[in-house]
């Protein structure tokens, strides 16, 4: 289990607690750096057995999760987790990016879906405006959530 915490302190309203989801050590490593820089706080999963057990068993804002994950894809993931009750909001990075591939990705469950290059530039594209990947998503899907343990009733 590869799982790096990128702050020790608890999570405030401005440190969101994501939960990488990325088997390629290049984009993952990207990701955990530029959360980093802006402040929040990451778990990084290597697979989809992984993934699913932190997501399981923690208490996050956000899910970034590939859809081409070894042991478990991100769709098989997501659809667990929302069979369970978890409604964590998750973003899919994924390599395919026709239209079928995107409907895939959010009738499984999934709040967005961005066609991600080798080290995902465009989930960072935030990143200068300073605002969240959790208000992206929950503004692109019409819903605010209450807290993480909320989601998961």
């Amino acid at each position: 289990m590869v799982t790096e915490s990128l702050n020790p302190v608890t999570t405030t309203n401005s440190n969101m607690r994501l939960l990488i989801i990325e088997d390629d050590r290049e984009s993952a490593d990207y990701l955990v750096k530029a959360f980093r820089e802006v402040g929040h706080i990451a778990d990084l999963a290597s697979d989809g057995e992984e993934g699913l057990a932190l997501a399981d068993n923690g208490d996050y804002d956000v899910l970034v999760i590939d859809r081409m994950l070894p042991k478990r894809d991100g769709l098989s993931l997501i659809g667990t987790l929302r069979e369970k009750g978890n409604r964590t909001p998750a973003l899919i990075l994924s390599a395919l990016g026709k239209v079928d591939d995107r409907i895939k990705g959010l009738r499984a469950g999934g709040d967005d879906y961005l066609r991600a290059s080798k080290c995902c530039p465009a989930v960072m594209a935030v990143r200068p405006r300073r605002r969240s990947i959790a208000s992206a998503i929950s503004s692109s899907t019409g819903s605010r959530t209450a807290s993480p343990a909320a989601r998961k009733s």
